[in-house]
């Protein structure tokens, strides 16, 4: 029989079980913009995955394609399998891992669904295969493996056929998944783990192994693997994260079918570990791979690191989630204001169809958020500055088409000793430096260089104000990788205009530093007199942050200034905030993640990744 798609419609997806991953999934769908329907014998479980979705649908969509769907999927949820599964055009079991219950399952699959519908597995230890007693033989080419790891932090998809399936429902399928916002991976033929967890599982057991004789200890393995591949992902920290016993169980099912010797892996793991009580994470009294004090400070980690102030980032739209990626068609209306609230967790999409924005500032009190965008057009004057609500609704242009070229960074100064609250920021393809009030009044141009469009060496780019000094800082970062970049400095309250001079000719500005790699975003910390900045420019001293004392006590005229390296090693950072309440830093870049940077160790955590492309950041103040 040759196979054609479903007619999809209004009918929904079907997802059997409402747990951690079963909820996650539905929402996937929903915010796909596909109708759910969820199966779950326990009314706590039912009630449970309807309020993830409630809460957590938004910011799914963040990784969809098309952004926020005109309409989301409906979503309900029931205990009986032949009402959820009724007029369904796919199922996706996502019930225990218990081989029997999963082909009673497919059994009753086979009885209740439509003919056309598509029956997957979520099993992550189970080929489809397997499940088929219960199934017809035609039946058998609707059914394959639909393995979702754990979105939206992990959001790999990996397909398999149960030996028999129609070969066409992968790239069918495969669409719809990245049409959610997931990443569909698809295995030539059956294969126990996939694809990832198979080459996964030989690093496990080959690390076990190397333990077990003693070879190295698991810090050890660590420390190689996070140099080698230059991460922070490492598989015995991994090991102990996910629990020892769920190690040794995925690993009895590679035991059990190749019939490998589980002498110096799973036994070896039972009668060290598992058997006195060491699982991990899960005892960090008792330790795993690591011991209890590594472990237990693991754990402590983890809840401070729930402790991050929410953060506001600009993703400018030229990352690989661009709809038409790989094409550079649509990237102009493809910028998005995201909202973070913990680490690795899926961000919220407050604003979208933004063209090319880069500097954000926020100011709590007025419950209002303000941020510069590029335009499609770097060569005209199609950029603006905007201001909306924290939750992104109440959109205003402040300054719209015809005045700014391409505006950068930007921050919000409300100056005490003026009583006015006013916003900075640079042009740099208009080579200005700029300030006007919070709704837009009374613009003025501060710094006017004589160049054009094309003179790097005169583009405008980050922006802070030292209120205690009475000056305002700006980086010149030149032509790329160039060592080129400069640092200016100016007074705030200079009346050129009283001088007889011009934003172009005002005589007070200074150069604090020249001969940088690429320098790009900064910020102020007036109490000390020391200026942070990134610098996207070339390895080694580029891609990094960087701090120097230039104003304050001990910073005498003419007084060279000692730049300090923090940290390297950003993929292009833009943004950065200062949280010293915390003794860290916030820095976003071009790849798409977001930074914590320890002030003390330079220590670089990811708080986010994706496949975005970050420019401006903040946090919000008093979170």
């Amino acid at each position: 029989m040759v196979w054609s798609a479903p007619h999809i419609g209004s009918r929904p997806v079907a997802i059997l079980g409402g747990g951690v991953l079963g909820r996650r999934i539905a929402c996937s769908y929903v915010a796909g913009g596909f109708n759910v329907h969820i199966r779950d014998p326990s009314p706590q479980a039912r009630e449970d995955a309807l309020q993830y979705i409630d809460e957590n649908k938004e910011s799914y969509t963040s990784f969809c394609p098309n952004g926020k769907p005109v309409q989301y999927g409906t979503y309900t949820a029931s205990e009986d399998i032949e009402t959820a599964v009724k007029d369904a055009w796919l199922v996706i079991e996502a019930v225990p891992e218990k081989i029997e219950l999963k082909i009673d399952t497919f059994g009753q699959l086979d009885k209740y669904a439509p003919q056309d519908c598509i029956l997957g597995s979520n099993s992550s230890s189970y080929r489809s295969g397997l499940m088929l007693d219960l199934v017809s033989d035609e039946r058998r080419k609707w059914v394959c493996n639909v393995h979702y790891t754990m979105p939206p932090t992990v959001r790999t998809v990996e397909l398999m056929t149960d030996g028999y399936t129609h070969q066409e429902i992968f790239p069918f399928l495969s669409d719809v998944l990245r049409q959610c916002g997931m990443l569909p991976a698809t295995a030539r033929k059956e294969s126990t783990g996939f694809i990832f967890n198979r080459i996964w599982a030989a690093v496990k057991r080959e690390i076990l192994t190397t333990l077990a004789e003693g070879v190295s200890d698991a810090a050890e393995i660590d420390a190689l693997w996070a140099h080698m591949f230059q991460t922070s992902v490492v598989p015995c920290q991994m090991m102990d994260r996910v629990g020892l016993d769920t190690v040794a169980f995925i690993e009895d099912n590679y035991i059990n079918e190749r019939k490998l010797n589980g002498s110096l892996t799973v036994d070896w793991l039972r009668s060290h570990y598992i058997t006195q009580g060491k699982l991990g994470l899960k005892t960090p009294g008792q330790g795993g791979l690591y011991p209890p004090s590594t472990v237990a400070a693991a754990a402590a980690g983890t809840a401070a690191e729930k402790k991050m102030p929410p953060i506001f980032v600009l993703d400018v739209g030229l990352g690989t989630n661009s709809p038409a990626y790989p094409s550079l068609a649509g990237i102009s209306t493809n910028g998005k204001i995201l909202r973070l609230d913990a680490p690795n967790q899926p961000p919220k999409a407050l604003v979208t169809g933004l063209p090319l924005p880069d500097g954000i500032d926020v100011d709590p009190s007025a419950n209002r958020m303000y941020w510069t965008n590029m335009g499609a057009d770097v060569t005209a004057k199609d950029g603006s500055l905007m201001s909306s609500t924290l939750d992104g609704t109440d959109k205003k242009v402040l300054l719209g088409d015809g005045i700014l070229t391409t505006p950068k960074q930007l921050i919000l100064v409300k100056d005490p000793q003026t009583g006015t609250e006013k916003l900075y920021f640079c042009d740099r393809e208009g080579c200005s430096v700029h300030r006007c009030n919070v709704d837009g009044s009374e613009h003025e141009v501060l710094v006017q260089n004589r160049g054009g469009v094309g003179d790097l060496m005169d583009w405008c780019v980050g922006i802070t104000v030292d209120l205690q000094q009475r000056k305002f800082y700006w980086t010149q970062k030149g032509p790329a990788k160039s060592n080129l970049g400069r640092i200016f400095r100016a007074n705030m309250d200079y009346d050129f205009l009283s001088a007889g001079e011009t934003a172009s000719t005002r005589s007070d500005i200074e150069v604090v530093f020249d001969k940088l790699p690429e320098p790009i975003d900064l910020e102020m910390e007036s109490e000390t007199g020391v200026l942070y900045w990134t610098d996207r420019g070339e390895h080694p001293r580029g891609c990094s942050l960087n701090c120097a004392k230039v104003s304050g006590e001990g910073e005498g005229e003419g007084e060279k200034k000692e730049v300090k390296i923090l940290a390297r090693r950003f993929h292009e950072p833009i943004g950065l905030k200062l949280d010293l309440a915390r003794k860290q830093i916030f820095v976003c870049d071009l790849g798409g993640s977001v930074y914590a940077v320890d002030v003390e160790t330079g220590k670089k955590t990811v708080v986010h990744r994706d496949e975005g492309s970050y420019t401006g950041l903040v946090t919000l103040p008093g979170a």
